[in-house]
Order: structure tokens, then C-alpha cells, then sequence
């Protein structure tokens, strides 16, 4: 486990300049633990949670044929999201089918090589934006990678639903998940090494605003041609996130920071006490990976690459 610093990968002030679906943001809720009052309860009755205290509060299975746009947004822009990235994000490459091995129906976002919009290739991000909104709990995904090598970024994250009104960093920012980073590749760990971060600050101040990230190898792959479960675990003390603690009940988690202090303008509990909205997508290329040129995309020498993502949860407690 190593300890990294990531002032550009996924995060400019501008990243969310482009969202497609423009949404008031909502006011936080007086309950720690509450969801927005727009939101919408889904809740399948076979679903339960594994973990005392905590109750099934919004989940989204991607059963129906098509999205749920009442939940989602699709992102459509080709605008590198700050990191250089080599996409252009497109609704096509956003799907519902089926999963061939498991034969799960899944949220698909397809990555393909193929000149678009000025843009050496297409995927798909998504996100609840003014739709679903959290305030603590716990935070999961079901998630089959692709095979990350070279070239591919995977990830499941959150940003704060003020982002309108405070900008980035001063929204915060929850990574759950990041998979393909250029030091896995270095280290030919690709499979194995993700990453879990915080980004927050009352400013971008030149790439100096405060964050945590933290790199973590795994011990067995997670590009297995299985699913895996992400989990963040949230509260106003703690951000804690998990791997695969469906299996693993007792398992370390591979990121922790403390949320509660405000005593500076910095700190980190003004930035992690409100409501966040979920955010999934599938990169080509940029600073994270460290690549740049899609002739070096080797996840993509086949043509095209797939997320699969059979369900999102969300639990608080009661």
C-alpha cells in the first residue's frame, strides 16, 4: 500500500462545466442520514442489508430495458474532463444488456476506438446530479472491469450537489474507485492496483488544494471476469472504503479519512457533511493512466472495451 498524491488527475474547476442535464441543487437535509426529499425510493424487497443498523434506502438494479432517467444523467462532451482524457463521452456508449458470462442485466458503458468529435475515441459517464442525492451511509456498486491495460480508466465517485453554487473543490469529492493508474501499469499490477481519494478546498489554488489518496494492491484480480463490490462507508467522522466486503465481512478497508474537523477553512469536515451524488464512467487515456496517445491504448487494440455495473446501492442507518 502506498501513499500517492493526485493533483490532476480527474479534477479541474471546469470538470463539470459540460454536465448534459443542467439541475438545481437541492438543500441538505436536517437528518445525518437522509436522502433528498425529491429523491425517488427503489427498493427491491429481496434486498438486504448485510450490515447491522443500516437499512436499503435507494438502489437502482438496471432491470428495466432502458435507463432510469429519473435517477441518471447522461454526459455528453468531449471536453477531456480536466485530465487530458483522449473520449468523447456520447449517450450510445450507454447501455442496458446483458452481462454474456453471468448473464446479469447491467448497466453497460462501452469504450471504443473511433474518431469522434476531434476525439481518437468514445465512452460513457453518467451521474445523479440533482436526481439522487446522499448524505451519508454506506455506498456501493457491483462492478465487472474491463481489462484496465493499457490505456483504461474505470470509476465509481461522488461529488457534492452544491457544485453550482461553491465550484470545485469547495464541493468535495468522493473517489470510490479508480482503476488503470500509470503506476500499476509501471509495476505490471494493473489488474490488482485501484485507488480510493478526497478532494476538497475552499479553491483550485494552482493544483494546491488539499487531498488524500491513497494507492492499494490488491491480492487477487479484480479484471477476473467477475464482479466486484466497492463500498464507501460515510459518516460525520469517518470515510472509509471497502472491497468486496460482501465476501469479507471483516476486511480492512483500503482508504480511511477523518471527516469531522472544521476548525480551518481547509479542513476537511466543511467539505464532507452534506449531500453527494454518484457519478460512474469509463476514461480513455489521461493523466491518471499517464497515457496520452491512443496508439498506446492497448485495452482498446480489439476495438472496444466494456464496464458492466449490475446494480448501485445505498444504506443508511435508521
Amino acid at each position: 500500500m502506498k501513499t500517492i498524491t493526485l493533483h490532476l488527475a480527474r479534477h479541474a474547476a471546469f470538470i463539470f462545466l459540460l454536465l448534459s442535464a443542467a439541475c438545481s441543487s437541492s438543500t441538505p437535509s436536517d437528518s445525518d442520514l437522509s436522502r433528498s426529499a425529491d429523491s425517488t425510493l427503489a427498493v427491491s424487497p429481496d434486498s438486504a442489508p448485510y450490515v447491522d443498523g443500516y437499512h436499503l434506502v435507494w438502489e437502482d438494479n438496471f432491470s428495466d430495458s432502458v435507463l432510469n432517467n429519473d435517477s441518471w444523467n447522461i454526459e455528453v462532451n468531449g471536453n477531456g474532463s480536466g485530465n487530458n482524457e483522449l473520449q468523447f463521452y456520447r449517450a450510445e456508449n450507454i447501455s442496458i444488456g446483458t452481462e454474456p458470462i453471468s448473464g446479469k442485466q447491467c448497466l453497460i458503458l462501452t469504450a471504443k476506438k473511433e474518431n469522434y468529435g476531434g476525439r481518437a475515441a468514445t465512452s460513457g459517464r453518467l451521474n445523479s446530479r440533482g436526481k439522487q442525492l446522499f448524505k451519508f451511509g454506506r455506498v456501493e456498486a457491483s462492478i465487472k472491469l474491463p481489462s484496465t491495460a493499457n490505456g483504461l480508466w474505470p470509476a465509481f465517485w461522488m461529488m457534492g450537489n452544491d457544485y453550482d453554487a461553491v465550484g470545485w473543490p469547495a464541493c468535495g469529492e468522493i473517489d470510490i474507485l479508480e482503476m488503470g493508474h500509470g503506476n500499476g501499469i509501471a509495476k505490471g499490477t494493473q489488474d490488482r492496483l485501484f485507488n480510493g481519494a478526497c478532494h476538497w478546498g475552499p479553491s483550485w489554488n494552482n493544483g494546491a488544494y488539499p487531498n488524500y489518496a491513497k494507492e492499494f494492491t490488491s491480492t487477487y484480480s479484480l479484471q477476473d471476469n467477475s464482479f466486484h463490490l466497492y463500498t464507501l462507508v460515510w459518516d460525520e467522522e469517518y470515510i472509509k472504503m471497502y472491497l468486496d466486503q460482501d465476501k469479507y465481512p471483516d476486511v480492512a478497508p483500503y482508504f480511511e479519512m477523518a471527516v469531522s474537523d472544521k476548525s480551518t477553512e481547509t479542513s476537511s469536515g466543511n467539505y464532507f457533511q452534506k449531500e453527494f451524488f454518484i457519478i460512474l464512467n469509463h476514461a480513455v487515456g489521461g493523466n491518471f493512466p499517464q497515457i496520452w496517445d491512443i496508439a498506446n491504448v492497448t485495452a482498446l487494440s480489439s476495438g472496444e472495451a466494456k464496464m458492466f455495473i449490475d446494480f448501485v446501492r445505498v444504506y443508511q442507518k435508521n
